[in-house]
């Protein structure tokens, strides 16, 4: 199984969705800027600075600016991270506002 990657644009907004399976994540990254991250289905531990705490759909995630941060999936997962940008083109997003390019993982 691979990720699924969607990209979605509005007046200042940008929203990363993507489906991860079951035993995967999202590599270690930083970003400049605090963001919202929304698990909207299946359950995920997300560690942060290496504090882990166990999120279950549905729910909202306030990610802090300069904080490291890791998602690891439990269960087949659809989340999505809401940045706040002027960038309306995907290629300008993965330049400027994903830090780390690397795929995600599978871990389990």
């Amino acid at each position: 199984m691979e990720c699924d990657l969607h990209h979605h644009f509005a007046d200042g907004l940008y929203g990363k969705e993507y489906f991860l399976p079951k035993g995967w994540a999202v590599p270690q990254h930083v970003h400049s800027y605090s963001h919202l991250s929304i698990l909207a289905k299946g359950s995920v531990i997300v560690d942060i600075e290496g504090q882990q705490k166990f999120y279950e759909a549905p729910a909202c995630i306030e990610i802090k600016a300069g904080l490291s941060h890791v998602i690891i999936t439990q269960t087949d997962t659809i989340w999505y991270c809401i940045h706040a940008t002027e960038k309306a083109e995907e290629a300008q997003i993965h330049n400027n506002i994903v830090p780390n390019k690397e795929a995600y993982g599978w871990v389990g």
